[in-house]
């Protein structure tokens, strides 16, 4: 890969439809991507809680009235992970307000609102960038320890 940034050990790029079905098959396979690293498996649950959060979002939030897609790129990197989940839905009126635990906008499906603070939690980072009919993306990172050496 020419445009390598420092650091960076592997690049994964997966496209989905926002289905519900999709949900474990991104957090699986992500999980199977991370796996190349020395990482625990309380990391590695971390991370897949963190995505599957994220992707679910984009599937009962982003395209609530329609069909869409979901994109994930997972960068491992020296010394962790980075996920950025992508939509091209609804967009987000106001991320700040949206980020506050137990803030919904599904509130009739029992929604608990507690997404952004799941993947805050149990991610080192999480940004939100959001655009009113453009989409959303969010960006999570994570500091694992090592990663093996090449054999």
């Amino acid at each position: 890969m020419k445009n390598r940034r420092s650091g960076e050990k592997n690049r994964m790029h997966l496209c989905l439809p926002a289905l519900s079905v999709n949900e474990g098959v991104a957090r699986s396979a992500v999980a199977v991507f991370c796996a190349q690293m020395d990482i625990g498996v309380t990391q590695l649950a971390d991370i897949k809680c963190a995505v599957s959060e994220a992707v679910t979002n984009c599937i009962v939030h982003a395209y609530k009235h329609s069909a869409g897609m979901i994109y994930i790129t997972v960068t491992l990197y020296e010394g962790g992970i980075r996920v950025i989940v992508k939509d091209k839905g609804c967009g987000i009126a106001d991320v700040k307000k949206a980020r506050e635990p137990l803030y919904t906008t599904d509130a009739e499906n029992e929604r608990s609102g507690m997404g952004f603070t799941v993947m805050e939690n149990f991610m080192d980072r999480l940004a939100v960038r959001s655009r009113p009919g453009k989409g959303t993306v969010v960006i999570m990172s994570k500091r694992i320890s090592a990663f093996p050496e090449k054999e």
